[in-house]
């Protein structure tokens, strides 16, 4: 009985003990499939949490990107905006800036054709005045006498309009050529009619000393007569100058009456009446033509110095009016460049985000 109970107590306790080690086993079983569960949930959910954290980012860069869009959008309308309204003032000014220098450049042009205008009258006057060396090269001028020569003298020195040849005078009497002078000189009569009859048989070497002298004492004649009338016709007060011209067609005769008719010199003097050789004459006209042409210069220059000065005020206000277009253009251009630094920053940032790697499992 007692071996009996005793084996069967040692069944039962090795039947509870292997249906104890089959329990064990079983929740050891479970405990592994239990770890693998939880470590394949964790993979998971470390799995999901990357996904989640990816569409998140995605989800942020995109709200992001297109909140910059916007932005950018937005200012970019507003540049083009005050872009348009810059070029419309800049344009509104260089309108104005234009407009006002074409006037002014009209008036400088106005200007510039009267002061072209006095100075092509100066020109003509000086054309109008030939050389001495050219007269001297002129055998035509050198070999003729009386009127013909002082016609070419005068017609080759003066200008047209202050000459005249055959002039009548309120006297009745006709002058072979009148200079007409400025203040105080006046009125220049000139004589071409002298008495070459006697000078030449004077000078005639064929002929016997007393008939040379009768010739000589008759040129004196001839000559003294001569100034005589030149004085009575062709000086009158109010009306030509004080003193008239007598011309004499020859250095020879010119240099023989200052050195054999002392006398004839003396009363030329006394009445006022110049003697003037083909040289001479030559300097008178010549000092004739300075005296004119300083007379219409100084006449000139006043128009040209008003008119220079108006040039000059003109060119003051479109210098002004420059300066203006300047600075309107100068503001212009910092608003430009402004714009065009906040779009390079723009630009940078676009290149910033598109420069972003997104890494995908």
């Amino acid at each position: 009985m007692g071996i009996g109970v005793l084996v069967v107590l040692v069944v039962v306790f090795l039947l509870l003990k292997q249906s104890v080690l089959d329990q064990l086993h079983r929740f050891k079983l479970e405990i592994v499939a239990q770890l693998a569960n939880n470590n394949n949930s964790q993979q998971n959910q470390q799995l999901q949490y990357q996904k989640n954290l990816q569409d998140t980012l995605r989800e942020a860069l995109s709200h992001n990107s297109q909140e910059l869009s916007k932005r950018v959008e937005t200012l970019t309308i507003t540049a083009e905006a005050k872009l348009q309204q810059v070029n419309q003032v800049v344009e509104q000014r260089l309108n104005e800036g234009f407009a006002k220098t074409t006037e002014t450049f009209a008036d400088i042009a106005k200007r510039l054709i009267l002061i072209d205008e006095a100075q092509r009258k100066l020109t003509d006057l000086s054309n109008n005045v030939l050389s001495l060396q050219e007269i001297l090269a002129d055998k035509k001028s050198r070999g003729a006498f009386g009127e013909v020569q002082l016609n070419n003298l005068i017609k080759n020195l003066m200008p047209e309009a202050n000459f005249a040849l055959q002039y009548q005078l309120s006297n009745g009497m006709r002058c072979d050529c009148i200079l007409f002078l400025p203040a105080p000189t006046g009125n220049v009569i000139i004589d071409a009619k002298f008495p070459l009859e006697n000078f030449q048989r004077y000078n005639d070497s064929t002929l016997a000393d007393s008939d040379r002298k009768k010739f000589m004492q008759a040129f004196n004649q001839d000559v003294k007569k001569h100034i005589q009338d030149i004085a009575i016709k062709y000086i009158i007060p109010g009306e030509t100058a004080d003193g008239a011209i007598m011309f004499i067609p020859a250095e020879a005769i010119f240099a023989e009456i200052h050195s054999r008719f002392p006398d004839l010199v003396a009363l030329a003097q006394a009445k006022r009446v110049w003697l003037a050789s083909p040289t001479t004459i030559m300097a008178i006209l010549t000092t004739a033509s300075a005296v004119l042409k300083d007379s219409a210069t100084r006449e000139h220059v006043h128009f040209i110095q008003e008119h220079l000065r108006l040039l000059a005020k003109d060119f003051s206000l479109f210098n002004e009016r420059m300066e203006k277009l300047t600075r309107h253009l100068e503001a212009a251009n910092n608003d430009a460049k402004e714009i065009n630094t906040s779009a390079n920053k723009i630009s940078k940032r676009f290149n910033a985000i598109e420069k972003v790697e997104i890494v995908e499992n």
